[in-house]
């Protein structure tokens, strides 16, 4: 297909906005608009959910299990999504994500649960000490 054609006639612009609009996910206006994000399905930030809850949750049991005299454990890093240019946000299961976050409560970690505080200022990360993780699974 010719792009000439729309400045000839040939091609409607209805047509060329339904193809452009059915491009392919790997395509290069694809990827110059969207960057990265272009590339993610629903499945894949779904995949990164559950890496992160199955960390969270193991992160959960070592803390809770560990010696009391021991180092707090770090919290797991999330797996790095791909941030779209329009809105600053992950990709489309950002919603879905920061829905289901605010049904189950804050993050331990203290932050938001889209990630991003609502201040300017960042917000001090808190990890839940051992006896709040214990109530918490009592």
């Amino acid at each position: 297909m010719d792009l000439l054609d729309w400045h000839r006639g040939r091609l409607s612009s209805r047509r060329l906005a339904v193809l452009v609009k059915h491009l392919p996910r790997d395509s290069a206006t694809l990827q110059e608009i969207h960057g990265e994000a272009a590339l993610w399905s629903v499945n894949d930030y779904l995949l990164a959910s559950v890496v992160d809850q199955l960390a969270e949750a193991n992160w959960m049991f070592a803390t809770v299990n560990r010696d009391e005299d021991a180092e707090p454990l770090d919290y797991p890093e999330p797996v790095p999504r791909p941030v779209t240019a329009e809105d600053g946000r992950t990709g489309p299961a950002s919603t879905a994500a920061t829905a289901a976050t605010s049904r189950s409560g804050a993050s331990p970690s203290g932050a938001s649960p889209s990630g991003a505080s609502g201040s300017s200022a960042a917000e001090p990360v808190r990890n839940p000490t051992p006896i709040e993780l214990a109530q918490f699974f009592s």
